[in-house]
């Protein structure tokens, strides 16, 4: 049971195994995060996505934390869990965009919001402004691995919900 245990948190901390991919593993963490957060957006309420990040959220302390003690590495690369909440979080807008324009303009409204989420958690993941730099030196296991990448995720979220508004109004006028 304890060997079943480590093998899921190995799956949940490197997101099926997309941590593991060559160069960048952050970055291949967010886009693995893409088709799940599409899923839940198209196929569920507006909240599952907020549900599904606070529980995925826990779930990635305890598998980050499980990974990182037995890898006996501090925040190791291949723990991509953390990239995958805050891609969630920058993407919060999609479910509510659906609800408000349906499945016949979602897609088409959607890539843009899609991209300029990828790109805002990417630049606040690895710029790391403040607060985002004191929980990645300051906050230890898996808390701290998980934290960061929420706090850039929730400043990435800014940047989609500006875009998203914006587009939601002038769609609305015409």
């Amino acid at each position: 049971m304890n060997k079943c245990k480590h093998n899921i948190s190995w799956i949940i901390a490197t997101w099926f195994g997309s941590g593991l991919l060559p160069k960048a593993p952050g970055t291949w963490g967010s886009l693995a995060a893409f088709p799940f957060a599409y899923i839940i957006s198209v196929y569920a309420c507006p909240y599952a996505l907020i549900f599904g990040i606070v529980a995925l959220f826990f779930i990635g302390i305890w598998a980050s934390d499980k990974i990182e003690e037995s890898a006996q590495i501090k925040d190791p690369g291949f723990i991509v869990v953390d990239e995958v909440v805050g891609q969630w979080i920058a993407l919060l807008p999609l479910p509510f965009l659906y609800s408000i324009l349906g499945p016949n303009y979602f897609y088409l409204y959607s890539a843009p919001i899609t991209v300029v989420a990828f790109i805002a958690f990417r630049i606040f993941d690895i710029w790391k402004p403040w607060p985002v730099n004191y929980a990645d030196k300051n906050v230890p296991g898996g808390y701290g691995i998980m934290l960061d990448d929420v706090i850039a995720g929730m400043y990435a979220l800014i940047v989609t919900s500006v875009l998203t508004a914006g587009m939601v109004m002038v769609l609305v006028k015409q």
